[in-house]
């Protein structure tokens, strides 16, 4: 039953209970003119009584059963390892941008063909979860988490003991290393939606793209001090060890969330799905249910059948090679506009986009469970202005999945972000333009870090809405569409610098996102017919 539909029967004559008796209240009214006040005594206890327990009933009815058996510590715990499984995937990459220009070197290569090994690597990086994604939907988190770290570190061994006359190898070791680390973003964003009901979805996802936000933040400096200290090659030696680390702490700890297979928690997950160690839901109850049988593999390009996901995707697949397309040219640019920086002080100009990211992580998930709850009141007041019975209606009935706005409470505040990115886009390409002080280039930087991780979390935690119980696939979708647009925009990025300068540049990185950006009203206008199809569809 659609919204509308609820309100209009709200406003329906006040039909009597059948089960409860029909009194005249007249014949009421003259009988207690007769009564002692030992009788009204007790028919005022019998009523306080009955309201009593028709007040524990409506309490029972409105009491929803908990999304998850985790306990709140748990549930952060859980995001929380999570969170640091996500950082080797942007730092993997990151770490790479500040040696650049030595790598070239030693390869004896121009920096436009160790750019290659950027595209490569997000070309990758977009395609490999198509494959991990939807594994993850199927065999569970747990298992494609672990194999994912396990790959990382063998390929970084890989890269480290690349021989300089075998670029070749590197480009090949570049796409092992995306295909490993790349994925643990999309099986994450499926953990997520695993444990979090819809309301508190965007907080948990603000707190887990920290650990991809960190990425960028340390990534850059990481890889700038030890390039410059001990060599380009150290930089992979260290993503080993560490990723390593995390692959031993996963596999003792981390406790298997895929809801087709463990429900809301409650259900067991079959022996090798469990941790070592099991310290997160010991204490949690358990149900004799039977374990639902294995969901069959979806393909997840079947997502993109579906013409709201499409434009979703295809939006923040623009904004993102944008965003990319910043970050690819930082070490090149600032380089080249002041050239008393070493690789080291380059490293840490990236601190200030990923100090924007970070900061930005943690409040844009607080604005949005805000937001939802603001619809959610605002629903649900005007429900219950128009019902005969406000008490009797309730707000769970009012919010249904299938009614609520979800489009709209997680989109209403894109159109600042976007508006702020693509100003403060365009103003750090005059700036390096105009070689001004390097104050003004990174304070800008922490502009665009601020607003690209809004507008990124806002479009992922929406796409999770649409399809929780496909979290990892589509997911893996919307890295697809974003990596493979970056990559295209990374291998162009010089030429376009080099053509019209480096403020034009940016002009049309800018206006890149101006093209795009009526994408969101329309996401806001047709998104919950589609949504409303999508569901009849699959009922």
């Amino acid at each position: 039953m659609t919204l509308s539909g609820r309100l209009d029967g709200a406003n329906e004559p006040h039909k009597p209970d059948a089960t409860k008796p029909n009194l005249d209240t007249q014949a009421l009214g003259k009988q207690s003119l007769y009564q002692s006040p030992s009788t009204t005594l007790e028919c005022d206890e019998a009523k306080s009584k009955e309201a009593e327990k028709a007040e524990l009933q409506h309490m029972e009815q409105t009491t929803e059963k908990p999304y998850s058996v985790f306990t709140k510590i748990e549930i952060w715990l859980i995001v929380g390892m999570t969170s640091i499984g996500g950082i080797f995937s942007p730092l993997t990459s990151n770490s790479y941008f500040p040696a650049i220009p030595t790598i070239a070197d030693a390869f004896h290569k121009s920096v436009e063909l160790i750019n290659l090994t950027v595209t490569v690597y997000m070309i990758l990086q977009g395609v490999s979860p198509m494959i991990w994604g939807p594994l993850a939907d199927r065999w569970g988190r747990r298992l494609i988490f672990l194999a994912c770290l396990f790959i990382l570190a063998l390929s970084c061994v890989g890269v480290a003991l690349t021989p300089t006359d075998a670029y070749w190898l590197l480009l090949v070791m570049r796409c092992i290393q995306a295909a490993g680390s790349a994925s643990t973003i999309a099986v994450g964003a499926g953990v997520i939606a695993d444990v979090a009901a819809q309301h508190e979805r965007g907080g948990y996802y603000g707190f887990y793209s920290l650990g991809a936000m960190f990425g960028p933040c340390i990534g850059p400096v990481i890889g700038g001090a030890l390039a410059e200290g001990l060599g380009w090659r150290s930089i992979f030696w260290f993503l080993c060890i560490s990723s390593a680390v995390w692959f031993l702490v996963m596999l003792l700890f981390f406790p298997e969330t895929l809801r087709a297979m463990v429900g809301d928690g409650s259900i067991p997950a079959p022996l090798y799905q469990r941790p070592l160690i099991p310290l997160i839901g010991r204490n949690r109850p358990q149900t004799d249910c039977e374990r639902p049988p294995p969901k069959p593999l979806a393909n997840p390009l079947r997502l993109f059948l579906y013409p709201d996901v499409d434009l979703l995707l295809f939006s923040n697949g623009v904004i993102y090679s944008v965003f990319y397309g910043v970050t690819t040219s930082i070490s090149t640019l600032f380089q080249q506009v002041y050239p008393f920086l070493s690789e080291t002080d380059i490293g840490l100009c990236f601190l200030s986009i990923g100090g924007g990211m970070l900061i930005g992580g943690v409040i844009t998930g607080k604005i949005l469970d805000r937001e939802y709850i603001n619809i959610k009141e605002s629903l649900v007041r005007k429900a219950r202005a128009n019902a005969s019975d406000p008490e009797a209606l309730r707000s769970e009935d009012v919010v249904r999945d299938e009614d609520f706005p979800i489009e709209v409470a997680r989109f209403r505040t894109m159109p600042i972000y976007l508006a702020i990115f693509t100003a403060t886009c365009m103003g750090y390409g005059w700036s390096l333009q105009q070689e001004v002080n390097i104050a003004c280039p990174l304070i800008l930087l922490i502009i665009m870090g601020y607003t690209i991780v809004s507008i990124l979390n806002t479009t992922q935690t929406l796409i999770v809405d649409l399809l929780p119980s496909q979290g990892s696939s589509i997911t893996a979708c919307n890295n697809l569409v974003r990596c493979s647009l970056g990559a295209a925009l990374v291998s162009i990025i010089d030429i376009i610098i080099n053509s019209v300068g480096i403020g034009w540049a940016y002009v049309i990185l800018g206006g890149m996102c101006i093209a795009v950006s009526p994408a969101m009203f329309l996401i806001m206008r047709i998104g919950p017919k589609y949504r409303t199809k999508r569901r009849a569809q699959q009922s």
